[in-house]
């Protein structure tokens, strides 16, 4: 694991990030959207081991790590790291703080992904696949085909290139960070 400046970058179990088609992805395990265990929380195993995602960004309050099953590579989610099922049950000032991160992983991500821009979203509740509140991060390009909510996913073509692009954004993420 490689801390600088607040950022780690972690090793990981990459079974989820590589594949050449949707037939090869295995999903995150789902949970009961009341459940009490959190251990059964995927985002809450990343949180607590560092190693099921590749980090870009952790601080006290939040982690950001590659998306699985991105829309674009360089496709982010961003979680508190105390569980909160939906967008209702976060504290008032930590939904503010944990726009400030989007704000800082957003422009680490166009950086390091040459985008023309990105793409924040919030699932809560419905088509939300995993009940810890979580924000897509999503890099974009002018005509790259995105259109309506039909979003096909992909996984990564090797680990190699998940890492490559771990490295990028929190790069620009620690780059970033260190200027006034």
């Amino acid at each position: 694991m490689q801390e600088a400046s607040g950022v780690k970058a972690t090793a990981l179990s990459l079974d989820n990030y590589v594949g050449s088609d949707s037939s090869e992805f295995k999903p995150a395990e789902k949970t009961n959207r009341d459940a009490a265990d959190k251990s059964k929380c995927p985002f809450c195993r990343i949180v607590a081991d560092g190693t099921q995602g590749l980090v870009v960004f952790r601080d006290s309050i939040s982690i950001a790590f590659l998306d699985d099953k991105p829309l674009f590579f360089g496709h982010t989610l961003l979680v508190p790291t105390t569980h909160f099922p939906t967008l209702e049950s976060l504290p008032n000032e930590l939904a503010g703080n944990l726009f400030q991160r989007v704000q800082l992983v957003a422009r680490a991500i166009e950086l390091a992904m040459s985008a023309d821009g990105t793409f924040v979203a919030l699932n809560n509740k419905v088509s939300q696949s995993v009940p810890h509140a979580h924000i897509h991060i999503v890099p974009r390009r002018r005509k790259d085909g995105l259109r309506g909510f039909f979003w096909p996913r992909q996984a990564y073509s090797s680990v190699e290139v998940a890492k490559e692009i771990q490295k990028k954004i929190a790069s620009q993420i620690e780059m970033l960070r260190s200027k006034p």
